[in-house]
């Protein structure tokens, strides 16, 4: 195949084993190579910038910014661009926040390098994709009542190990109006205390550790 008809792909990820990793996959198939890698998201902007290429896996978690945000500022003058997510993470939180944001797929690191390959073909091809286990996820949670923000806030500093009256002060709001937002946070997450508020906040992507 000529150069000018593989799919030219930008591989973002911090993790220099996972990078040599999805190059060596990429670099094998006859339709496809990886133009470049970048290990951070300032990084990979500046590479997205300089290369324009078909096709961009980014990593969800970066040590500058989330993937997600880098995949924003790319997408603020390039509003065609092909971003698929990459990630350990199955919270679904984070999922339908990527979609949102613009991203033509999410897509797990433990998927087996076949299906990497399909995915960057779809996505290509204009498709959006989107594996079971994910797609299955997001169904789950899909019309469970959304923490509004406050709440989100107030689950942040419960997971800080903040006590009520702690929560009220940063806040600056009475401790009864706290115990209001932790009540509310756990009929809508399920949990039957605090603890388990912060596990399930914390495996949905809602708040991070």
């Amino acid at each position: 195949m000529s150069e000018q008809n593989r799919i030219r792909v930008l591989s973002v990820d911090d993790h220099p084993l996972l990078r040599e990793g999805i190059g060596a996959i990429i670099n094998s198939q006859a339709d496809m190579e990886l133009v470049a890698q970048a290990a951070s998201g300032r990084e990979g902007i500046h590479e997205f910038e300089r290369l324009v290429p078909d096709v961009t896996l980014m990593d969800l978690r970066l040590p500058d910014m989330s993937g997600i945000d880098a995949m924003i500022a790319i997408r603020a003058s390039h509003r065609e661009a092909r971003i698929v997510m990459l990630t350990t993470f199955e919270g679904d939180v984070e999922i339908q926040r990527a979609l949102k944001a613009g991203a033509r797929g999410y897509v797990l690191k433990n998927m087996p390098p076949r299906e990497l390959v399909e995915v960057i073909r779809q996505v290509h091809a204009g498709k959006k994709r989107v594996p079971a286990e994910v797609a299955a996820r997001l169904a789950e949670f899909w019309s469970d009542d959304a923490l509004t923000e406050r709440e989100v806030v107030v689950l942040q500093h419960v997971a800080g190990g903040n006590r009520n009256r702690d929560i009220a002060e940063i806040l600056f709001i009475s401790e009864e109006t706290v115990k209001v937002h932790i009540k509310h946070i756990m009929e809508k997450l399920g949990a039957s205390d605090r603890t388990q508020a912060v596990a399930i906040g914390v495996r949905r992507g809602i708040i991070q550790l």
